[in-house]
């Protein structure tokens, strides 16, 4: 395949990401889908000091007309475009920023999926003996990331020292490798230390250190991957009757239940790692039922 002009730029800018900017590997792959499809875009452009506003904007509509994104995608391509031109802006490879009109799309429009109360204790008690060995290790999964608010790449990523039995917290490695405390509840703490002494150990390879000192484990003793937690968390939703439940929708419902029960903003975001609190803001309008219930109970005319 020839080169392109972009390559290099392009290589750059992620190799920048990783090593000054720390981004985990997950958000460095979606940084990289997005420039690879913006560079197959502009294949008759003679490189990035060429890129006009027009092209940009055309690029933007095809991600909406042919690959019928979600605004929410198409404004992560517009982040990943933004970040990418003013990285080159500020390193002398352009006089003029491109990207100055593009509009982001309004994100949020529909609220995230959040199961009830009840369908979590559905889901969270899906895993049973009869589904294999494996059920436990599923069960202690699940448990932490309700009661912590995991990601699935936190959760498959996270060691067995980080998390502390006695205390009863994990230490949580999230997006730009910040990390955070995590309070685990008695429920999940009690289906992980029954992981730990009933079958963890007769996943890990004592001859070699395959297991890498992850805590989740895949059945040949290596680290549990992120796409096993999506493939795991879809299967046992499936078996509960709840139809499609992807891992972020177990994080949705952490803050959603905790706000619901009262807890303060401004700790819901420590807890999920959100750097910014118009990000957790979200997890405000969730919550209908809750408010309608307090006009009901307070207001004259409720």
């Amino acid at each position: 395949m020839p080169s392109s002009p972009f390559d290099q730029p392009v290589r750059e800018f992620l190799t920048y990401l990783r090593i000054e900017a720390g981004l985990a590997p997950a958000t460095l792959d979606a940084y990289g889908r997005d420039l690879r499809d913006l560079v197959d875009d502009l294949g008759g452009v003679a490189g990035p000091a060429a890129v006009t506003p027009r092209n940009l904007s055309e690029h933007v509509r095809r991600l909406h007309r042919d690959r019928n994104l979600q605004p929410s995608s198409i404004a992560r391509h517009i982040v990943t475009i933004r970040v990418f031109f003013r990285y080159l802006g500020a390193n002398g490879g352009l006089d003029e920023d491109p990207t100055r009109i593009l509009e982001t799309p309004t994100r949020w429009k529909r609220l995230p999926g959040v199961l009830t109360p009840k369908q979590m204790k559905q889901l969270l008690a899906g895993p049973e003996p009869a589904h294999g060995r494996l059920w436990r290790r599923d069960r202690a999964m699940l448990e932490l990331m309700y009661a912590a608010g995991l990601r699935a790449t936190e959760v498959a990523t996270l060691r067995v020292d980080e998390y502390n039995a006695t205390l009863g917290v994990v230490l949580v490695t999230g997006k730009g490798r910040k990390q955070r405390l995590v309070p685990v509840g008695v429920p999940a703490q009690q289906h992980v230390a029954a992981y730990l002494t009933e079958l963890r150990p007769q996943l890990v390879h004592i001859e070699d250190d395959r297991d890498e000192g992850r805590l989740l484990l895949s059945n040949s003793g290596r680290p549990l991957e992120r796409v096993a937690v999506w493939q795991i968390v879809r299967r046992v939703a499936g078996r509960a009757g709840l139809g499609h439940v992807h891992p972020h929708m177990l994080r949705h419902s952490f803050a959603t239940h905790l706000l619901a029960g009262g807890a303060d903003l401004r700790v819901v975001q420590e807890l999920l790692g959100h750097r910014d609190i118009a990000t957790t803001q979200v997890y405000t309008h969730v919550d209908r039922s809750r408010l309608r219930a307090v006009v009901k109970s307070f207001h004259p005319r409720g």
